[in-house]
């Protein structure tokens, strides 16, 4: 392996992926991240690619440049995902297709690709996002929690697959950050959730790359298949 560690994140236009970057980059990684449109900042240790994380081509595209280019794979976070609330009956079968494209389909494109470049050097760490609304079946977020149920079991099934590879596969399942994904939500709705959680605060992007920290870091090859919940929800 190369002296930086090479790191795919997706989804890193704004919000958690975002903040990943400039921490990862400012940790000394060398970051790759993308996402549908351009970002509106750079770094030296940065690249950037524009595509849609279930679009396979594409996909396939990326990790063919991405190996003629470093010709490894360390970590790959699956951040890229989309939520709605919204009542079942008033959930149109677009926003379905939607976030199970961009949950399940992109999270499995990305573990495939990104698991035949880390089984070269026998080693990769793989981290997915889950999310407290599974554990807590949050009214109104029925295929958002239902799509990130479907990483779970991801999750713990490629942990099993990939790990004779050196491999592991971990997910983290956030509470609700202050991001572009809840600022539609009343607040009435967040306090609920809140109140169900342990420890009674919105969460933080520290939190979240904390538990990443400790998936990625070597003294980790042995946890793998785990998904660890925050703010105490179980």
């Amino acid at each position: 392996m190369s002296h930086s560690q090479i790191m795919l994140i997706t989804g890193t236009r704004k919000g958690i992926g975002r903040y990943l970057v400039q921490y990862y980059v400012d940790k000394g990684f060398q970051v790759i991240g993308c996402s549908r449109n351009a970002v509106d900042y750079a770094f030296d240790n940065y690249q950037h690619f524009c595509l849609d994380v279930a679009d396979e081509s594409k996909v396939k595209g990326m990790f063919a440049e991405v190996r003629k280019k470093y010709g490894q794979l360390d970590v790959l976070i699956n951040n890229a995902g989309i939520a709605s609330m919204n009542h079942m009956l008033l959930t149109p079968l677009k926003t379905v297709q939607n976030i199970l494209n961009t949950n399940v389909i992109g999270t499995f494109l990305f573990s495939r690709e990104a698991a035949k470049l880390m089984k070269r050097n026998h080693y990769g760490r793989i981290v997915n996002f889950a999310t407290v609304a599974t554990p807590l079946k949050l009214e109104g977020e029925a295929i958002y929690a239902a799509s990130k149920a479907a990483i779970v079991s991801l999750t713990e099934i490629l942990a099993k697959e990939l790990a004779e590879m050196g491999i592991t596969v971990n997910a983290v399942g956030p509470t609700p950050v202050e991001t572009d994904l809840i600022r539609s939500v009343p607040q009435e709705k967040i306090d609920a959730l809140l109140s169900q959680q342990s420890i009674h605060r919105l969460g933080e992007f520290r939190d979240i790359s904390n538990v990443i920290d400790f998936f990625i870091c070597p003294e980790s090859n042995f946890v793998t298949g785990q998904v660890i919940f925050l703010g105490g929800v179980s």
